[in-house]
């Protein structure tokens, strides 16, 4: 038994691998739109988990807000802060869609398992977690404006 959950979890991580800013999991190609902001969207993961407040920073709007899991709006050099002290430890992403809203605005979304580090005086964070991003277009480079952490359960999805 222990070995077929094994073989599973090997499918499963190396299935994960697969690049997504190509193809989705329907097979289809991803416009270069998609491709784009998905990318944006990881390495904006990636900075998080290296607390690389430079990185975030560059990449959020003047105006950015961020709705945490817990409900607190949070305005930008919070928000840069909270990202980058996140106390992050791996995060699993799946379902990751974009849908335009206009030429110069998107919206990313996606589900996530999330392993964080318990903040002081509380049990870890949910670990199931669906996240919305909204992207705008400012000049040549697409910015974060907005982003939102919410809690879900393994059923919702």
């Amino acid at each position: 038994m222990k070995s077929g959950w094994l073989v599973w979890g090997l499918l499963f991580v190396t299935t994960c691998g697969v690049d997504v800013a190509q193809t989705s999991r329907a097979g289809k190609t991803l416009s270069p739109l998609e491709q784009s902001l998905i990318s944006s969207e990881k390495s904006l993961i990636e900075a998080q988990k290296r607390d690389d407040r430079a990185l975030l920073k560059r990449t959020v709007t003047d105006d950015f807000s961020l709705v945490g899991v817990d409900g607190a709006l949070l305005q930008r050099q919070e928000g840069v802060d909270d990202l980058g002290d996140s106390g992050l430890i791996e995060i699993m992403t799946y379902n990751m869609k974009v849908v335009p809203v206009g030429d110069d605005a998107a919206i990313v979304t996606y589900d996530a398992v999330v392993r964080k580090k318990p903040e002081e005086d509380q049990g870890p964070p949910p670990r199931y977690q669906h996240f919305s991003s909204v992207w705008v277009k400012q000049g040549d480079a697409w910015k974060l404006k907005f982003h939102q952490a919410t809690a879900a359960h393994w059923g919702d999805w």
